[in-house]
């Protein structure tokens, strides 16, 4: 869960700090000095609620990291770089360590990843079933068949739809309204539409997917008549791969008869 940082925007600031690596009394001590634009360990104290021992602690910390700069005055004076500079900073620490860690992982992979799943695998949050969803449009080679509600139809997901079109891929989508197919036509002119197999807003459905006749996933929103597509603890997913997957082959089947009775004759 996440502070609103327009109803409490330093309690949102410390969370995001602490997120990014400051310990608590630095998280505290950084948003007090942007508060106060500079300051003494004394007016930091009064208003971060950090004991004036710990301040300097947390100066220290901060000022290795390039967000606070010290004034050698009696008493010390210290200022809060900008929060253009320090969301920089942070973006550029970010990038950083995403690299290190994408090259890590590179490293650690096997040369071919199993390609046949005995079973099935879960996802559970809307953010990692998008991202799995994400990942299987990026690697299908010949065709993608979606059925979604509209809600979780993002404008990145219908980008990635639309950069496996331009690869040539057959994208077939279904479930969503009337409006979205427009746009999606408008953005994605070779995508074909298909009809649901079943009404969409009397289910608790989220999406099916199948890649290439072999990838397949599907998902559920979960939290009953409370659950909503923007909700991250909304949805769950299970997915499988591989011709002889058993939900591959269940879906497989499902979609060739879905597919072909929308067929024309």
């Amino acid at each position: 869960m996440h502070t609103d940082p327009t109803e409490d925007p330093q309690a949102a600031a410390v969370e995001q700090l602490e997120r990014f690596g400051l310990s608590a009394y630095a998280a505290r001590t950084f948003v007090a000095l942007a508060s106060l634009g500079s300051g003494t360990a004394r007016d930091v104290s009064q208003v971060s609620e950090v004991p004036r021992t710990r301040v300097y602690d947390a100066i220290d910390e901060l000022h290795d990291r390039g967000l606070v700069d010290i004034q050698q005055s009696s008493p010390k004076q210290f200022w809060a770089i900008s929060a253009e500079t320090a969301s920089r900073t942070f973006e550029r620490d970010l990038q950083y360590r995403t690299e290190l860690l994408r090259s890590a992982l590179d490293e650690l992979e096997p040369a071919q990843r199993q390609t046949e799943q005995r079973g099935v695998w879960t996802v559970d949050g809307q953010t990692a079933v998008t991202a799995r969803v994400l990942e299987f449009i990026a690697s299908a080679e010949e065709e993608v068949v979606y059925m979604t509600v509209e809600d979780l139809l993002t404008e990145e997901l219908i980008e990635e739809l639309g950069a496996a079109a331009d690869r040539g891929v057959s994208v077939q989508l279904a479930g969503v309204s009337a409006d979205v197919q427009d746009r999606i036509q408008d953005e994605i002119p070779s995508a074909t539409m298909f009809e649901s197999l079943w009404v969409w807003s009397d289910t608790s459905a989220g999406r099916l997917m199948m890649v290439d006749g072999k990838k397949t996933l599907v998902s559920v929103l979960v939290n009953g008549e409370d659950s909503t597509p923007t909700d991250p603890r909304a949805e769950t997913a299970i997915w499988g791969e591989g011709e002889t997957n058993s939900l591959v082959v269940v879906l497989k089947a499902v979609f060739t008869w879905r597919l072909e009775t929308d067929a024309p004759d």
